[in-house]
Formats: structure tokens, sequence, C-alpha cells
């Protein structure tokens, strides 16, 4: 870390894309102007210093964009990337590439014994988040994991109304997201191919049940449907339906269902189209994004190039009424906050007492890495059971800490267990 007289968490990105554009960019192009400050640590400032990517496009993309909006950063492509990355010297790093190339990138960082910031989700196995909790142990380095829907202010309302005992017990609930096609389309043509929106999507939804609500996950089955964005008989999945049970102290279920989809004509309103239904003992919350928003319409623009309804809850650009122009929400709040933890850690007080800071940032489960388990238990479940699915094996269910193994799936027909992960969830 760098000397007291010029405190600095240098950052590190890998992978640049919509995520960087829509959260990242906005944060370190902020804090390049206003450092970041708190009583706890003092002024700090967070210096973007390397970014890895594919091939280094997006990287030269946003220099030139970018402008004085922030510093002068290395740009490392191609196959060893990460390796120059690190080599270039960072505090911390981010992945923010597809979901299925988090792993290598967070282990080389965690190896390094650098801090580590992940997006959702975190991994898509137990087995790679067992090694790379390990790793974050062994090396005494923070691995986060970003779940900004959880910072969204309705999602926080209900949370402490659950917390304060005003809505009592969880019964059951239902989830949708629905995304344009441009998404899957064009966006993010390039990688998904064999994925499904539930595990890019739906696993927000996942982790919002399981901090919100606690409980034992229990029953994962999945269901979706295929040939808008790839082959009919293709393991590329257009929409999937997903349901989880979970089971409480009093011994009582609740089920989950999960809807996903980005084939959603363009023209729809929506950017994203959010619902959530979530019923108790003694009372029904609802939120829907479309209802708690703003419409608008402009000619030759809504709703394709601009849509008729914003989410400017998770993300807003802004003219400020002092003239500033200033981009927020809590997509970007997210990523500060794991900053701001960090930071903390780091020059909160003196050296000695660095282990103590560290263990209580690492107690806070919404953004901890090895508090991730069953959200990656059900993402690993609906992975395995989409691919049975893909392979003319439908309607498999998966089993949580069962007489077989800590995650294991079953046929319908077939005696045989396969088990996914052996060890207790």
């Amino acid at each position: 870390m760098s000397t007291p007289t010029h405190k600095q968490l240098r950052a590190g990105m890998v992978g640049m894309g919509m995520i960087f554009d829509e959260t990242y960019r906005p944060f370190l192009e902020r804090t390049h102007v206003e450092g970041l400050y708190d009583r706890k640590f003092g002024d700090i400032d967070v210096p973007l210093t390397a970014v890895a990517t594919r091939t280094g496009s997006r990287a030269d993309k946003y220099r030139k964009e970018a402008g004085s909006n922030i510093g002068p950063f290395a740009s490392y492509s191609g196959t060893d990337a990460v390796a120059k990355m690190l080599a270039a010297g960072v505090d911390f790093a981010c992945v923010a590439t597809p979901d299925d190339r988090h792993f290598e990138g967070a282990k080389q960082i965690l190896e390094a014994g650098v801090n580590l910031l992940i997006e959702k989700p975190s991994v898509l196995r137990l087995q790679e988040l067992d090694e790379l909790v390990e790793i974050a142990h062994r090396k005494s380095v923070l691995a986060k994991v970003v779940y900004h829907k959880l910072l969204d202010p309705d999602h926080k309302r209900m949370r402490t109304l659950v917390a304060d005992g005003v809505l009592q017990h969880i019964n059951n609930g239902y989830c949708s997201l629905l995304e344009p096609k441009l998404i899957s389309g064009a966006q993010f043509s390039e990688w998904i191919t064999g994925r499904n929106p539930g595990t890019y999507v739906a696993v927000h939804y996942i982790k919002l049940i399981d901090f919100s609500f606690g409980g034992r996950l229990k029953t994962i089955t999945a269901t979706g449907q295929r040939g808008i964005v790839g082959p009919q008989d293709g393991p590329t999945w257009d929409s999937t339906q997903m349901r989880m049970v979970y089971e409480y102290a009093d011994g009582r279920e609740a089920a989950f269902d999960i809807h996903t989809s980005w084939v959603t004509p363009d023209n729809f309103p929506g950017y994203v189209e959010q619902e959530v239904q979530f019923r108790f003992d003694n009372g029904v919350w609802n939120g829907h994004s479309r209802k708690r928003g703003i419409e608008l319409t402009v000619e030759g623009k809504t709703p394709v190039e601009m849509k008729t309804t914003i989410n400017t809850h998770y993300n807003g650009k802004s003219l400020e009424p002092w003239g500033q122009r200033s981009q927020r929400g809590y997509g970007i709040e997210v990523i500060e906050r794991f900053a701001r933890e960090l930071a903390y850690v780091e020059f909160g007080g003196d050296v000695a007492g660095r282990a103590a800071r560290f263990a209580e940032v690492q107690k806070l489960a919404y953004n901890e890495l090895a508090a991730d388990r069953q959200t990656v238990a059900a993402v690993q479940a609906l992975e395995a059971i989409l691919a049975h699915a893909a392979n003319d094996e439908p309607d498999c269910v998966v089993r949580v800490n069962g007489v077989d193994g800590g995650l294991v799936l079953y046929r319908p027909g077939s005696s045989h267990a396969e088990v996914l992960y052996l060890p207790k969830v």
C-alpha cells in the first residue's frame, strides 16, 4: 500500500463492457476529481491504474472519450492481460467479464495478493467458490461480490420491514426480469452461446431472497425456452423459469419463482422490466420498476434509442441545479461502498488494528464472497438442469444437503444421482 503522506487505492479493471460504462466508469471518474473521503480513513485517491481486456479496443475508445475525466492508465490485452495488469501494481481489481470467465481472472487476482471485487454471479460452481475463498483467506485480502439490487431503495425498505418484524414470515414469492432482444442479439452476442438469462440476471433475485429472508435452500427446479437467440435444440436459452424452495427454522417452507428473458421486443417501453411480489403471513409486498418510475416520449427516439420508462434509481445522468453534471444511482453506489470498506481496512487506523478491521468488513454478508454459498449453489443447479434439458433430459431436480451430497441432481425415471458438489453447502 502507499505511504501515509499520499494515501491511494490503485484500481485495476478486468473487462470494460456495458457494466463498466454504467457503474465503474462514473465511480472512477468522480473519484478522479473528488477523491474519496471519510473521517475514518481521511482523504484517499482512487486512480484507475491498469486495465485488462481481450483486444484493447474498448480501453482505447474509453481513453479517447474520457479525456481529462480520468487519469493515465495502462492497457493490456491478450491471454496474459490480467497478469500484466497485476504486475503494473494495483491494490484492488474489479472483474466485469462475462460470467463464465469470472473464475480464472479472480483466481489470478487473489493469488497475487490483490483485493477483489467481482460482478454477479461470482462464479458458476461451488468448487470454484471454495478455491477463491481459500486463496482470499490465505492471502488476507478482501474478496467481494457486486449485487447492486440489494442497494435498490425499494429492496432496502422491504428488508427493513422484515428485519423489524413488520412483515412476518415469508410464504412465497415471484420475481420477473425482462430485457430487450438487443441485449442478447447485439450487446452480448459474442458470449451468449451456451448461456442463459437466468444465470445472468436471475442471480440478483436469488441473492435478494437469500439475503433478505435467510433460511436453508432445499430444492431447485427449472425450465426454459430456446429458438430465438440460438437453435431450438441448442444450449443457448431465450428465457428461463426457475423455482427455489427454502426451509426456515420453524420447519415451514417457502417457494420462489424467478422468470427471466432477454428476448423481449426492442420496442418494449422498458429497457429492463422488473417485478417482484413477496407474500408474508401478514402482508404482501409488490414492487414494479415501471409503476414506480417515469414515462418519457421523444419523437423519433423512444422507445428504441431511448426507453419510455427509465430507472433513475439504478443509474441516472443529471444536470445538477448548481450546473454540474453528475451520474448517480445504486449501481454506482455499490462500487463506491466496496472502495470505502477497503479504505477503512487499510487506512482506518494503525497497522496493528488492520486484522480487526479486516474481520469486521468480512462479516458484511451482503457482498462477502464466502457468504455467497447458497446463491452459487442455486446458479450451479440451474446450469446443470438446463444442460440436461438441452440434452433431452428435462424436468431434473436438484436437492441441497440431502442423503447423497451437498448438491445433487436427480433425473426423472433414473435411480442414478449426479453429485454436483459433495460437501455440505
